[in-house]
Parts: structure tokens; C-alpha cells; sequence
């Protein structure tokens, strides 16, 4: 099963700690730098994680890390429909795989993309 680290953005409006940041050396773990806008995010730089993400060749369109941060680049952004359709894109992916918290937790892709639901008011 995968393990991967998702922005700080998104795992911070979920109310627990930041993702790994150390240990991905500031980007993401298990793709191509850039792919997830990761480094974007923690720098609170959303438009260039959008367009990152975006237009990213190398990650599969329906890959849930994807989804989760383009989900969250949307809400920051203030587009909370695109950033509800992303997260449940996310929820209700065929594939699904463990994401490694700043402190230790895994936590299942679905279960992130639920409680990035909720953090909408969703």
C-alpha cells in the first residue's frame, strides 16, 4: 500500500497536526516534485499549486493525493464547489492508500478526503 504526504493546508483545516514536512524534504513523496503542488501549498501559494497540479502529466487524473490537493488549492482559492467535487472525487475513488501524518497517524485516502469534506461545512 502506498504511503504518501499531503500539504500542510489540508491536514492543518482538518484540526491535527501538519503533514510530514521534514521528511519529505519539502516535497512529494513517491512523485514527480511539483505533481501535488505540495511545496506550493506550504507556502501558501495557491495559484501556483493549482496551475502545478493542474497541468501535471505525470499523475493519473483520478489519483487521490491529486484530488485531495487540488481540493484543497480550490478552497483556498474560495471555490468551495470545485473544492467539494475534487474531495468527493477523492471519497469515492476506485483506488485508495494510506497517507502519513506529521505525527505518526496513517490515515486512509478516504478518510482524509471525508474530513476535507467536512472541513468545507460539507
Amino acid at each position: 500500500m502506498k504511503h504518501l504526504i499531503l500539504s500542510a493546508a489540508l491536514v492543518a483545516a482538518m484540526g491535527m497536526s501538519s503533514a510530514t514536512y521534514a521528511q519529505s524534504q519539502n516535497a512529494e513523496i513517491g512523485y514527480e516534485r511539483g505533481s501535488l503542488g505540495f511545496e506550493a501549498l506550504m507556502a501558501n501559494d495557491n495559484h501556483r499549486a493549482l496551475n502545478q497540479i493542474l497541468t501535471d502529466k505525470s499523475t493519473a487524473p483520478n489519483d487521490p493525493a491529486r484530488l485531495i490537493n487540488l481540493g484543497r488549492a480550490h478552497a483556498r482559492l474560495g471555490d468551495k464547489e470545485k473544492a467539494r467535487q475534487a474531495f468527493l472525487a477523492a471519497a469515492n475513488c476506485k483506488e485508495e492508500f494510506d497517507l502519513v501524518l506529521s505525527n505518526g497517524q496513517i490515515m486512509n485516502s478516504r478518510k482524509v478526503a471525508a474530513l476535507a469534506l467536512k472541513s468545507l461545512g460539507q
